[in-house]
């Protein structure tokens, strides 16, 4: 299993991008990008069903490394849980949604811009810098502190710029206290 899934991932974070053309756009049989939102933990399989069906798929990966008793294990993991993103003829849309793993097809309306980040993340995931998710913490998020001594405390972020001024409210009278918090200590709440 572990062969199948290192050989979906990595296919379909490299070969299936780079044959991505711009030009491609410009017919009325054109490659348009989605972006399937999945049913909970099933990228993988809607990767394969799409391959199979001869769908280009992207699914960018990273590794995750995990010990269990001295035995050390590699996974792919999706490195957007949730989403699957394709490159479809209008027609084929449908037969998408016959695959039981998709929850939503979602059009994507600026497909240049999409592409190009697209693009960069995958080239990203191509070196041998970490890459995982991040959080979106901006300003106006709840965030939970996750180390310090104000770890467990819960707050809104104020700005974010380097330390980020995260106000700790207390609602029933209208008042909070500012605390400036490296970003590195937070998560979203």
């Amino acid at each position: 299993m572990a062969n199948s899934t290192d050989r979906i991932c990595g296919l379909l974070c490299a070969s299936s991008f780079a044959s991505y053309q711009q030009d491609e756009m410009t017919t009325t049989d054109t490659l348009l990008w989605y972006v399937a939102h999945t049913r909970p933990r099933r990228e993988k399989k809607l990767a394969e069903y799409c391959e199979r069906e001869g769908f280009r798929v992207t699914l960018p990966c990273y590794r995750a490394i995990h010990k269990y008793r001295g035995k050390t294990v590699t996974f792919l993991k999706p490195l957007f849980p949730g989403y699957v993103f394709l490159q479809l003829l209008v027609h084929q849309r449908q037969k998408v949604y016959q695959s039981d793993y998709v929850a939503n097809l979602l059009d994507v309306p600026d497909q240049e811009t999409f592409a190009h980040q697209l693009g960069d993340i995958l080239h990203a995931l191509e070196t041998d810098l970490e890459v995982c998710l991040a959080p979106q913490i901006t300003a106006g998020a709840r965030v939970r502190i996750k180390s310090g001594p104000l770890r467990g405390l819960e707050g809104s972020v104020q700005e974010r710029a380097g330390v980020t001024m995260v106000l700790l409210r207390l609602d029933f009278i209208s008042q909070a206290a500012a605390v400036r918090i490296e970003a590195t200590e937070l998560e979203i709440a």
